[in-house]
């Protein structure tokens, strides 16, 4: 009851100066609306740069064959090492921590249809490689495992490089000559958002059995290694378990990273997660002080109510109020004016999130504009409520001092004031 009047009493004293009011609680209002836009941006582009860069794998390593820096095995440095199928065979079968392992090699290749001839790089490849580097199939279906096993000429495409091969057309049971060999297309990829990757992104490459690109090269090296291990928590152990596979095998100290130089995505992912992390907090702090100069205008206008009401706040000590009475009234007014406010703010501000188009993310290597790569502003849950505790915040410091102020007036002094 003793609440219910406070709250009764609040909303009277702030019709008695409605434009005042108004005018305060339009500017919480707009410092919600730039907290809540901030934090849904911030949101939004984390997850979307997350989504880019993640696309590239699923927790894999890629290793490259380098030059030795460190002298080993009675081998001096400087000595380039050149990887061999059977390095992938010992890893797969030395390292049980390693989940998949594949070997991968690249180099551009003419597909050919009727007259035209397209210059598409092309990717021979091993069983699990697509779940490694998260190949997903739009059309058609992926490499099968006998279809690798048989050295079958089958591939599998991205869908710029179909789209540049067929001109638009259907490109799933289409045949196409490369190097003067008949392939069939099982398969091609929906549009992938890739901000990182190596030797291209995926939408513009071909993928076909590691074994049937050698035959067309005239190779038995592979060019790099890719590997996953069972859990993303063991990548450097992997890592170095690999590394130990290869020096024992290539006659190199395993520590001498630029013998075997890597890719850990799962090092790099964890930097990105922690850029977006940090992202956020800088936006929202930015939005954290644009309602702080919201909570300036509440702390005035309550400094005004109490100065106006001085007479009031004596007469009313002087029939038996207590300051803890004067200081939880101007305490709650201030609430008020902030929770009507915000309220208008966060409902604004929300249907903004709803209206607003999403924005688009232009990837540096895949400059096409789709749906999934979009910057949505996401208001989700975190974002409300951590917009409301720095609402709570702001409405609580900004309406203490007054209140503060005005529980300490003496009632003789108070009545005094003309």
């Amino acid at each position: 009851m003793y609440l219910k009047e406070l709250f009764d009493q609040s909303w009277v004293s702030l019709l008695r100066n409605r434009t005042r009011s108004a005018l305060t609680m339009l500017g919480i209002a707009w410092g919600v609306v730039s907290v809540v836009l901030l934090l849904a941006f911030g949101e939004g582009l984390g997850g979307a740069i997350i989504t880019a860069t993640g696309n590239m794998g699923n927790n894999v390593i890629v290793m490259w064959p380098g030059q030795t820096s460190m002298q080993a095995g009675g081998q001096r440095a400087g000595r380039k090492v050149r990887y061999e199928y059977e390095d992938i065979e010992a890893i797969r079968d030395e390292v049980p921590i390693i989940r998949r392992v594949s070997a991968e090699s690249v180099d551009n290749f003419g597909f050919k249809t009727g007259t035209r001839v397209v210059s598409i790089q092309t990717r021979g490849i091993e069983p699990g490689y697509d779940q490694m580097r998260k190949l997903d199939v739009g059309e058609g279906r992926y490499i099968e495992d006998g279809e690798f096993a048989a050295r079958k000429a089958v591939v599998v495409l991205g869908n710029e490089a179909a789209h540049r091969i067929f001109q638009g057309g259907p490109a799933v049971g289409q045949t196409v000559l490369v190097e003067g060999r008949s392939f069939e297309v099982v398969g091609v990829m929906g549009k992938k958002i890739q901000d990182s990757c190596y030797e291209g992104p995926d939408n513009e490459q071909a993928f076909i059995p590691y074994d049937v690109f050698n035959e067309l090269k005239g190779e038995k090296y592979p060019h790099t290694i890719v590997f996953q291990p069972i859990d993303s928590r063991l990548h450097t152990q992997a890592l170095a378990a690999a590394r130990t596979v290869l020096g024992r095998r290539h006659h190199f100290d395993p520590t001498d990273e630029k013998a075997t130089p890597t890719w850990d995505t799962i090092d790099s992912g964890a930097m990105v997660r922690a850029f977006a992390i940090g992202l956020e907090a800088l936006l929202g702090v930015i939005g954290a002080l644009t309602l702080g100069v919201g909570g300036v205008g509440v702390m005035n206008i309550m400094l005004v109510s109490v100065k106006e009401r001085t007479k009031e706040i004596g007469l009313r000590k002087a029939i038996g109020a207590r300051p803890r009475h004067i200081l939880v009234q101007f305490l709650i007014e201030a609430l008020v004016i902030t929770a009507i406010g915000g309220l208008a703010g966060v409902v604004f501000s929300w249907l903004l999130t709803v209206a607003l188009p999403p924005l688009p993310l232009y990837s540096e290597f895949y400059k096409t504009v789709n749906h999934e790569g979009d910057i949505f502003l996401k208001a989700s849950l975190n974002v409300m409520v951590i917009s409301t505790i720095i609402l709570s915040i702001v409405g609580i410091t900004s309406g203490f001092w007054p209140a503060l102020k005005a529980s300490r007036l003496q009632p003789i002094e108070a009545l005094r004031i003309e």
